[in-house]
């Protein structure tokens, strides 16, 4: 089996990012990655190319990991209400969501965060103080601190 070298026009995942020179079977680039534009032969030229790609990558990446480190230290100081419908002895109707979560973190500090980029542990059911996970960017990962509230 032979290999050949390519250039990634584009992340695939398990292989690499954008920009990365990567050493592939001939079939995988000849039947997968050249018909969906993801790779080039890595020529000479293009390689000087490939080079300039991952620089731009890069700016882009530590652009990216300090937007998200602003937004880091301003949820992290904040408290963030969410009002919620409440039954007897506490219990939610329902549950708080990410989407939930989102919305109030915009309403009350006007940063704008995708739900998808929250993680809990397991469905918020209860009033009281809850911390939700964000990531951001790879390297930038937080805590928001959620308070849940009867409303």
């Amino acid at each position: 089996m032979s290999a050949v070298r390519v250039i990634l026009r584009a992340d695939v995942s398990g292989l690499g990012k954008r920009g990365d020179i990567v050493e592939v079977s001939k079939g995988y680039a000849r039947n997968f990655l050249a018909p969906r534009s993801l790779a080039l032969p890595a020529t000479d030229g293009a390689t000087a190319q490939a080079q300039a790609m991952r620089r731009a990558r890069d700016l882009k990446d530590a652009k990216d990991r300090e937007g998200a480190e602003e937004i880091a230290k301003v949820l992290v100081a904040r408290t963030i209400e969410i009002p919620a419908r409440v039954g007897s002895g506490g219990r939610l109707f329902g549950s708080v969501t990410t989407t939930e979560v989102a919305e109030a973190v915009a309403e009350q500090t006007g940063i704008e965060l995708d739900r998808r980029d929250l993680h809990l542990d397991e469905h918020i059911k209860e009033l009281g103080t809850h911390h939700v996970v964000a990531r951001l960017h790879a390297d930038v990962q937080f805590p928001i601190t959620i308070e849940v509230v009867a409303g």
